[in-house]
């Protein structure tokens, strides 16, 4: 039995839940079966690609050995790479101290307004878009669970706000972080939308593509769930806020709708 050569270059990133791998594949010389990917030496996956994700990851940081071996058409297996040591980020959720927030980081999107399938309502219920303020406002009233974006024809086929609103005592000694988790997003068309804090243009977000099934169901966490969630958080200069009342602002030019599961602003 002659041995498949083992692959070079293993690398990874983490993110939150998630931990991507990728390495340089073997030569074509070799007729690859698949490639088996180990974490702390239990299998966890094949792949017929040199590139690797590893979902369902806890949302605080855990470093995993990862290694992988090449198996070819015959069933032959080569060594074991070198190992590659590489952690999920542990979530602001988790590390943070939460500030201002709307809906509760669970998996699902049940407590905002027109959960889990009121989408054609949208255009009547929130005609100038959301305007949620942090402590007044109610989740279940006032912050709608999609986002619309301008190729959603249910929602007027034009561009969405939403605005949140929270206050500050002080000016912040630390920058701040913001979570924005989704329970899905269009399979397509998820695109992206432009931050604004307090009139200033942070940048844009781009959102993973999802199910397109967030629209009418509102739990990602139950077992065989079709929802696809994702986590976006970045960090927010502290320069951006002011002692009193700071507005975040979601402008969704592009593309087709976001499901949320919560946004907060988190203090470190």
């Amino acid at each position: 039995m002659r041995r498949p050569p083992a692959i070079t270059g293993l690398h990874g990133a983490g993110g939150i839940r998630i931990v991507t791998l990728d390495w340089k594949p073997v030569s074509w010389a070799t007729v690859v079966d698949h490639y088996a990917v180990y974490a702390d030496g239990a299998l966890i996956g094949k792949t017929v690609y040199p590139h690797f994700v590893h979902r369902g990851l806890g949302f605080t940081g855990v470093t995993r050995s990862y290694s992988v071996v090449t198996v070819d058409a015959a069933g032959n297996r080569s060594a074991q790479s070198s190992p590659a040591a590489v952690a999920n980020l542990t979530s602001v959720t988790i590390s943070g101290t939460p500030i201002a927030t709307v809906g509760t980081f669970d998996g699902k999107g049940s407590e905002l307004a027109l959960s889990p399938k009121g989408y054609a309502e949208y255009p009547t219920r929130f005609p100038a878009g959301v305007d949620y303020t942090y402590g007044t406002s109610t989740p279940a009233a006032d912050w709608s669970y999609l986002l619309p974006g301008p190729a959603d024809k249910w929602a007027g086929t034009k561009n969405h706000r939403a605005t949140f609103r929270f206050d500050l005592p002080a000016v912040p000694e630390q920058d701040l972080d913001l979570a924005l988790w989704l329970i899905d997003s269009h399979a397509s068309l998820a695109a992206s939308a432009l931050l604004t804090v307090n009139g200033t243009e942070f940048g844009r977000l781009t959102f993973a593509n999802g199910a397109t099934k967030g629209s009418t169901i509102a739990d990602s966490t139950y077992p065989g769930s079709p929802l696809k969630p994702s986590y976006l958080e970045v960090p927010l200069p502290k320069a951006l806020f002011r002692a009193g009342q700071n507005v975040l602002e979601l402008f969704k030019d592009q593309g087709s709708w976001i499901a949320y599961d919560a946004l907060g602003v988190f203090g470190r």
